[in-house]
């Protein structure tokens, strides 16, 4: 059984964790960390209170608590510092929180190396959203004109979200490099973003409105043609069985993976 802590437990994300460790047999939750405290992670999950109190220092409850596991859904301001706070510890994360840097990533790749303690990041831990990305890259390869349009909810704090940096990234790797648009056309943006942010050619386009959890489309040109992939998540319950995948597994990898693809068959 692997033992977990989860931080940013009170969070929306972080509460659903919480119940996801705790009905799942092959975990143990053995602590909760959140800027807030003081609640009982049983009660977060919609249970009986379980005793196991949110504690508001990371680095104390690691110590104390010894998990083989850390979950992070907390905020992309403090989550670089919470992953080498972990690591430190010889403490696993497991990071659902987006907005760290490829700098930040190159960091925690060196230091989990170094302490010879594993690191898992997964940019989404919706299957569908794995799926997404994976399709995407396959048909990058044969219709390379590309836009990205991702729609979260209004308080979501990072854009372009996670999903959408790692798809552009992943398709970029595979797409034969072109600047896109129709040479003969001299496009002028009447306000400044309209066409949305550009990364090596491609753009991407974030929407926050209420009402949206995560919803991401790639829409591919060709001649006489257009291809879209779309997922939508409708509930956070939709990312549980990949956090409860990687919890399970990080412990087994080596240095620093990131994608939920790199578990699956």
């Amino acid at each position: 059984m692997t033992t977990v802590l989860v931080n940013g437990a009170c969070g929306r994300m972080g509460s659903t964790v919480v119940k996801a460790v705790l009905d799942d047999k092959d975990l143990k939750l053995v602590g909760a960390v959140d800027i807030k405290g003081g609640a009982d992670t049983g009660v977060l999950a919609g249970y009986p209170a379980n005793g196991i109190l949110v504690e508001t220092d990371l680095a104390a409850a690691l110590d104390r608590l010894k998990p083989e596991v850390m979950i992070d859904f907390t905020r992309p301001d403090v989550v670089f510092e919470n992953v080498q706070t972990a690591l430190k510890h010889h403490v696993s994360p497991v990071v659902g929180t987006t907005g760290l840097t490829e700098a930040q990533r190159n960091t925690i790749k060196e230091l989990a190396e170094k302490e010879d303690t594993p690191a898992f990041i997964a940019p989404n831990f919706a299957i569908g959203a794995v799926l997404l990305m994976m399709l995407s890259v396959k048909a990058a390869k044969y219709m390379p004109d590309v836009e990205i349009i991702e729609l979260h909810h209004d308080h979501k704090l990072d854009a372009p979200s996670g999903t959408a940096a790692q798809t552009a990234a992943l398709i970029d790797a595979v797409r034969e490099a072109h600047e896109q648009g129709n040479p003969d056309e001299k496009e002028k943006e009447g306000w400044t973003g309209a066409r949305g942010a550009n990364y090596s050619g491609m753009h991407v386009h974030s929407v926050r409105l209420p009402g949206f959890v995560a919803s991401q489309e790639v829409i591919f040109g060709g001649l006489g043609q257009t291809l879209t992939l779309r997922h939508d998540t409708t509930s956070r319950e939709s990312f549980m069985p990949g956090v409860v995948l990687a919890a399970k597994k990080v412990r087994g990898l080596k240095g620093l993976t990131v994608g939920l693809d790199k578990l699956l068959d």
